[in-house]
């Protein structure tokens, strides 16, 4: 199967409340998007970096605490996110590690990772804070950006985000 050149992993679990941001995100892009797949990650971990092979370019988005100011703030890390954050991961190692060791195995020549805060994660619940919706939108309007200035379109098919 011919995979496209750019990827948009999303990651969380939808099931934990504020933590599902990642996933929102994805879905927004999926189908939608010439050239574009948009990938579940699952909550992350070792499981992306299979997930980045055979792509030239990736977006990751993640939820994430202690990397913004307030909840819903949306941060772009061009360069893998320091491993030195306070970022709460529920994953068996971080998305700046995961993206540090993908770099170096060649699997992926440009990451770009978006966090967005998101503040306390409530275990079984499907309940996010308004905050969070809205930088759900930010994230999916940042990474509509980052599609742009790599693929050279400057039409806009997710207008609505």
């Amino acid at each position: 199967m011919q995979k496209n050149r750019i990827g948009i992993i999303g990651c969380g679990n939808p099931l934990m409340g504020n933590d599902g941001a990642g996933i929102l995100v994805m879905h927004r892009f999926e189908g939608r998007y010439a050239g574009v797949d948009a990938i579940d990650g699952g909550t992350g971990g070792f499981g992306l970096i299979p997930l980045m092979e055979e792509y030239e370019k990736v977006v990751i988005v993640d939820a994430m605490t202690g990397v913004g100011g307030h909840i819903g703030d949306v941060i772009v890390f061009e360069a893998p996110p320091s491993p030195d954050l306070p970022v709460c991961a529920l994953h068996d190692i971080g998305v700046g590690e995961v993206v540090t060791i993908a770099r170096e195995l060649g699997y992926v020549a440009e990451v770009v990772t978006i966090g967005i805060e998101v503040g306390e994660i409530k275990a079984f619940s499907q309940d996010r804070d308004p905050a969070v919706e809205e930088g759900i939108r930010v994230a999916g309007r940042e990474i509509l950006r980052i599609l742009q200035r790599w693929t050279g379109k400057a039409s806009d098919p997710l207008k609505n985000m």
